[in-house]
């Protein structure tokens, strides 16, 4: 066999696998995960690379992903980049969805403007979003008002992390809603201990550090928020999201029917053999099908403009 005719029988296997593939996760993939994580070797965490979260995905049912950076120095044990995650997605940009962040702390990004040229890069670098944003200052810091105004002018949608020592608020979040009123062209979507403990109406300060398992009370400052602004969504990752749910799963039940259009379904997958919660959530409470769509991957589509079902080719 000359060379040419081994490329040659070798580029047709290769598209053939490919298009099985593809094949395959439109049929047999029914999430779109918008909180994911890859990480490096550095810290004493474990390496997740691109490569291994794309197989996890596939024993997941989760065809596509977002894959968050995490650019604040309280966010990990080490620092994820943007520019780390677009290098690392490349070659499964099918799959991965890149999102971006900066740190509203960094001098040299001093106005709007020039968060929203910094910005620009990145989407032109091929970024559908905008988080983990995981800042250590108050959730209605200037800084971080700025940041979100920067990122809603570019209608990057705006993933945050609202616990008592990231984007911290109080109890009925004011700070919370403080942004959604400065920043009213923004899509916001709430993640960790701090917004979910908010689902109950009896959330303390405490709370929002913590995975409270006592019943939870109607009143909740997410609901609030929810009538009051059409922009804050909730992202149901993590263990703060699947114990919001679970906690009292009659009230956690009436709430994925009730907020159907507000919620997305969410991993925050970034070790290998991590416990998801999630994978099993869905299968132990029965809802209508309309509401598994909107939240398994609806709105998805809907906030970031994206398809589960159109599998696009890698970026060349």
């Amino acid at each position: 066999m000359t060379r040419r005719d081994f490329l040659k029988r070798a580029g047709a296997t290769a598209v053939a696998i490919a298009g099985a593939h593809n094949a395959c996760a439109e049929t047999s993939h029914r999430y779109i995960d918008v909180h994911t994580h890859i990480t490096q070797t550095f810290g004493v965490k474990p390496k997740l690379s691109a490569a291994d979260l794309v197989r996890w995905m596939d024993s997941a049912e989760i065809g596509k992903a977002f894959v968050l950076p995490l650019v604040n120095p309280e966010s990990w044990d080490h620092l994820i980049s943007v520019e780390y995650v677009l290098r690392e997605t490349e070659q499964f940009r099918d799959r991965l969805i890149p999102s971006c962040c900066i740190d509203p702390r960094m001098n040299y990004l001093n106005s709007v403007e020039a968060k929203v040229k910094h910005l620009q890069r990145y989407i032109d670098a091929g970024v559908k979003g905008y988080g983990e944003h995981k800042c250590g200052v108050n959730i209605d810091d200037p800084r971080n008002i700025e940041v979100f105004a920067a990122a809603a002018e570019l209608k990057l949608p705006i993933l945050f992390h609202l616990d008592n020592d990231r984007n911290m608020d109080k109890p009925g979040l004011p700070g919370l809603a403080k942004v959604l009123e400065a920043v009213p062209n923004g899509i916001f979507i709430g993640h960790a201990n701090g917004w979910w403990a908010s689902i109950s109406g009896d959330a303390t300060q405490e709370d929002f550090g913590a995975y409270p398992n006592r019943k939870t009370t109607p009143g909740g400052a997410i609901d609030a928020l929810m009538d009051r602004f059409p922009n804050i969504y909730g992202d149901l990752s993590a263990g703060s999201g699947s114990n919001a749910i679970l906690r009292d799963v009659e009230f956690g039940k009436e709430f994925l029917v009730r907020r159907a259009d507000r919620l997305l379904f969410g991993t925050d997958y970034l070790m290998p053999g991590q416990q998801v919660p999630q994978l099993s959530m869905y299968k132990e409470i029965e809802l209508p099908e309309d509401v598994r769509t909107k939240i398994f991957h609806g709105n998805a589509e809907q906030v970031f403009g994206i398809s589960l079902k159109n599998w696009p080719r890698k970026n060349t």
